[in-house]
């Protein structure tokens, strides 16, 4: 093949064979792998197997199988059978594991037996980055996304889908008992191969109206009535497309606004955001090691109580607030256009009246208290302002809270702008690099690890950005 750049002779023995090392260039990231799980005290992590037995077949050793899994999930492999494969074939794994291959049982076995430990790694990770100086400017931004679980919508189930579902069959059954009236009435129109047909399709749908049925009362048992039937943690959520919903988990995270790094993550089941800003505040604060720093938030997160608790923890939130009142669109007034007057524990109303505290309630364990002005009936404005008698005013009693975060807020216009480009990168990075399926495990505490294994891998992927091959495991082994 003359003209051609030609390979060598695969006949050809060589005198001095090459080392494993030689194939894997200094500034390969598998180094960075390979020198990071070295380091690490697996026994205080918590990982089974970190102490060997003194009898019985050896095991592998966990740091090997730790090995394995980072390195798949950097490189988008989250299957224990498809590693597997990549251990006899891959170079790259052949250098970091020194030619062992473990099979899918063992390394899937080590994925779920050690869930904890995996998400103390993840953690560790975060330490160190902490250490090297990374989180500097202690802005984050906090926000959610619903990631698909190993659950089909048809195998999920509400109250609704089950009612439409039942209302489906019935129309069904009605449907063939019309036409076995039918064949009744003139055999000669049906035959007898199709009259067996709808006789045991009545038969079928009679027995999935009865598992629906008995799907009903176990749905009635669960605190959100609902049931899933593949993945039993898993639940439907709606997602920010009109009409659309996912079958799947809720992942938070809280992303540094400098270099884009996840401070911490969770994962829940739950399908809105609005219960979460202060328990990832918390979680920011552990990991970032610091009480005082600014927390970005979207409006899915504006909840008193929550604002609240960030408040007397330090945390400085940052959350648009969301409307729901409909005086606008009917062209009424605002809430925003009654102005506050807290020397008088007054509203001035549009017209200049003064609405007056009246009394106090309880609604969903919050104190509110209730203000109007004597003259509404007579106020001239009062068409735009309310359709009863008077126009009340409600008054979170720990609404000042509110109103400070607002007017910080205001005095950050761009705080969306940083929110949206730091957060939503994140998620959109880490579902390609799951594709369609997402996770590839059951159940809360299993999807808990996979994202763990997939929040590291981003991670790592970031710090070998910024700082290099080379130097990260000179500061990795510092």
């Amino acid at each position: 093949m003359k003209r051609y750049v030609e390979g060598e002779n695969r006949s050809q023995s060589t005198l001095f064979p090459e080392s494993l090392d030689d194939y894997i260039a200094e500034d390969n990231p598998v180094r960075v792998v390979d020198v990071f799980v070295d380091e690490l005290d697996l026994k205080e992590m918590g990982f089974e197997g970190a102490e060997p037995e003194a009898t019985g077949r050896p095991a592998y050793h966990p740091g090997t199988l730790l090995k394995i899994y980072i390195y798949g999930y950097l490189n988008r492999i989250q299957s224990s059978r498809r590693l597997e494969r990549e251990t006899q074939r891959n170079v790259e794994l052949i250098w970091l594991t020194g030619r062992l291959s473990p099979d899918f049982k063992t390394l899937a076995d080590f994925r779920k037996d050690n869930g904890n430990a995996i998400r103390r790694v993840c953690r560790e990770f975060v330490v160190l980055c902490r250490s090297l100086n990374l989180f500097t400017e202690a802005l984050v931004a906090i926000d959610g996304s619903k990631f698909k679980a190993v659950n089909g919508r048809d195998r999920n189930f509400t109250q609704h889908k089950l009612k439409a579902r039942m209302q489906q069959l019935e129309e069904s059954i009605a449907r063939y008992l019309a036409d076995l009236d039918r064949a009744d009435r003139d055999p000669s129109s049906v035959t007898e191969a199709r009259v067996e047909h709808l006789k045991e399709k009545v038969e079928t749908v009679k027995a999935q109206m009865q598992r629906l049925k008995h799907l009903g009362e176990q749905m009635a048992q669960t605190p959100d009535e609902q049931i899933s039937l593949t993945d039993p943690d898993a639940r439907s959520m709606a997602t920010s497309a009109r009409g659309s919903g996912v079958v799947g988990y809720n992942v938070q995270t809280a992303v540094d606004a400098k270099h884009h790094l996840i401070v911490t993550h969770e994962v829940t089941n739950k399908g809105t955001d609005r219960s979460q800003l202060s328990s990832m505040g918390q979680q920011t604060q552990q990991a970032l090691g610091t009480q005082k720093f600014t927390a970005l938030a979207d409006r899915g997160y504006y909840a008193g109580p929550e604002i609240l608790a960030c408040e007397q923890g330090g945390i400085n939130a940052l959350v648009p607030k969301s409307y729901t009142s409909n005086n606008l669109a009917k062209g009424q007034f605002d809430k925003r256009d009654f102005h506050y007057i807290a020397a008088d524990d007054q509203y001035r109303c549009p017209a200049g009246q003064r609405a007056i505290w009246r009394f106090n309630s309880i609604e969903h364990g919050q104190t509110l208290r209730r203000y109007w002005s004597s003259a509404c009936p007579r106020c001239p404005l009062k068409a735009q302002c309310t359709t009863g008698d008077y126009r009340r005013i409600a008054r979170w009693e720990h609404e000042a809270v509110l109103e400070a975060m607002q007017a910080r807020l205001e005095k950050m216009p761009d705080a969306a702008r940083i929110r949206r480009q730091t957060a939503e990168h994140v998620f959109g990075t880490l579902k390609s690099w799951m594709g369609a399926t997402h996770f590839l495990m059951k159940r809360l505490p299993n999807v808990r690890t996979e994202m763990s294994l997939h929040v590291l891998a981003y991670n790592l992927k970031r710090a070998m950005q910024i700082f290099g091959v080379v130097p990260l495991m000179r500061a990795i082994r510092a």
